[in-house]
């Protein structure tokens, strides 16, 4: 896989967020924000690492679920919500490898791009 990391975020503050804290610890990103855009992502080079926002609601997360996983090799799958969202975004995150609040996900952004989950 390739030391690339692919985020499924709406959220512009969030996006310009990522996308400097990877500038800064040189790891590439790229986004995507609908199902096509992600399979575009994983066919064109397979990422080591998905960063997916659980807490738009206007995504159709069926269809991003099923995108990551008939891709394989899958990528490891890092799922976010907030403290408030938790419960509703409860049934998504069996579907994650591991899933973090926003908050956590702020304070481990650099760690994360850089190392994954291991982080």
């Amino acid at each position: 896989m390739a030391d690339r990391v692919v985020a499924v975020v709406k959220d512009l503050f969030f996006v310009a967020r990522i996308r400097e804290t990877a500038r800064l610890v040189g790891t590439s990103l790229a986004f995507a924000r609908s199902a096509e855009e992600l399979a575009g992502q994983l066919e064109a080079d397979p990422p080591r690492l998905v960063i997916l926002d659980l807490t738009t609601r206007d995504w159709d997360y069926e269809a991003l679920f099923s995108v990551l996983e008939q891709r394989p090799p899958r990528a490891p799958l890092l799922g976010f919500t907030t403290h408030a969202l938790a419960r509703q975004t409860q049934p998504f995150h069996q579907r994650c490898d591991r899933v973090v609040t926003r908050e956590t996900l702020t304070e481990q952004l650099a760690s994360i791009l850089r190392d994954g989950l291991a982080a």
